[in-house]
């Protein structure tokens, strides 16, 4: 038997695999930080025999709540990902599986790979209506890439959508191929009123080298992207540099900044209720959007979610709060679930990456609601 995970979003060190009953691994941390909990690897030589691949460093990971009624995802062709059994015991994260195959892909969600990303990008720019544009390098080199649809025409609504912040959070992006797909559709009635009146930005992947390098929250340097909002850097947070240097140049009147969240088993939003600036009219336009949601898919719900911020409380180095609150606009964050919906279950799959890119037309049916009454 072998284990490797010297890929794309790889991420897990052997211990030992002398015995298939007890394979011991440990997840590794993303750079200059403490914080691990994605892992991706795959498992070599062993069809048919009865595996226990024990991570025994689970129980120090950055969310430990994301463990509990959490199972692991497996896949023979890294297209098709089902749940496998798994415990956790406080200390130790169990996969027990039986391979069919002898190569196995095991993850802590549906990878989403560069080259998939890279794909995605060079299809959408053969739109004609795709303005692409790389808005400069990334620690480790890689383009940070911008899609413009539609024209910035005058009167048009600037609606920013931006995904995988936390590369970890892999279910953002495949949101965001959903999207994507969903506003070139020409099909698609909501996409045609949307494109009437709006302009979207979107950053597909905030951070290519996180995802890349196997990292759960940060960017090459260690840095917490989502906690570089008000005061980014070009040594340490250049992606969110550039992006806010964009937005200065477009302005914005619509953010969403797409997340996953460890624990929850929900799609939920958070709003930026806890900003200085926040009002009545910040709270109808969060307040209808959500409502827009709710009718548009079953897949979304209110009941659940973050705890509100206390009145000038809310911390503006988290993007949807900074936006908020320096762009006077209606921003959000969509968190989506690592485990299942428990509000509409699928124990096969999961929340996964087919339901996370269906999702995404309803949130886009809920801005034109919002559109339609006035709320933007």
């Amino acid at each position: 038997m072998q284990i490797t995970s010297a890929f794309d979003s790889g991420n897990i060190d052997v211990v030992s695999i002398e015995d298939a009953a007890n394979i011991q691994l440990t997840i590794r941390a993303d750079h200059n930080t403490e914080k691990f909990q994605w892992f991706h690897f795959a498992l070599h030589g062993a069809a048919g025999q009865d595996c226990r691949l024990n991570l025994t460093n689970a129980g120090s990971a950055a969310y430990v709540d994301g463990w509990k009624d959490y199972h692991a995802v497996a896949s023979y062709d890294r297209e098709t990902w089902f749940r496998v059994e798994t415990e956790f015991d406080g200390s130790t994260l169990t996969i027990l599986h039986t391979p069919e195959r002898n190569q196995v892909h095991y993850a802590y969600f549906a990878p989403y790979t560069s080259e998939r990303h890279h794909d995605l990008i060079a299809a959408c720019q053969d739109d004609d209506r795709v303005y692409y544009q790389s808005l400069g390098l990334t620690p480790d080199g890689q383009s940070l890439d911008l899609l413009r649809i539609g024209s910035p025409d005058e009167g048009k609504k600037v609606c920013w959508i931006i995904a995988r912040q936390h590369p970890g959070e892999t279910m953002a992006q495949w949101w965001m191929e959903g999207c994507l797909a969903a506003l070139l559709d020409d099909a698609d009635a909501v996409s045609h009123a949307l494109l009437s009146q709006c302009v979207f930005y979107l950053v597909p992947n905030m951070n290519p080298d996180g995802s890349r390098r196997g990292h759960l929250r940060h960017n090459a340097h260690g840095t917490d992207l989502n906690r570089a909002w008000r005061q980014p850097s070009l040594e340490t947070s250049p992606e969110v540099f550039h992006v806010r240097q964009k937005m200065e140049q477009t302005g914005v009147d619509f953010f969403l900044d797409v997340h996953g969240d460890e624990g929850l088993p929900y799609n939920f939003i958070a709003g930026a209720e806890g900003i200085p600036s926040w009002s009545e009219h910040k709270q109808a336009q969060l307040d209808g959007f959500k409502q827009a949601l709710v009718a548009a898919s079953p897949e979304f719900q209110t009941e659940f979610g973050y705890d509100v911020d206390a009145p000038g409380q809310a911390n503006l180095d988290i993007g949807s709060n900074f936006i908020a609150q320096h762009f006077d606009c209606l921003s959000m964050t969509l968190e989506m679930p690592f485990k299942d919906n428990a509000a509409l279950p699928n124990p096969i799959v999961g929340w996964s990456p087919e339901r996370a890119a269906a999702f995404a037309p309803a949130n886009l049916k809920a801005l034109l609601a919002c559109l339609q009454q006035q709320l933007l």
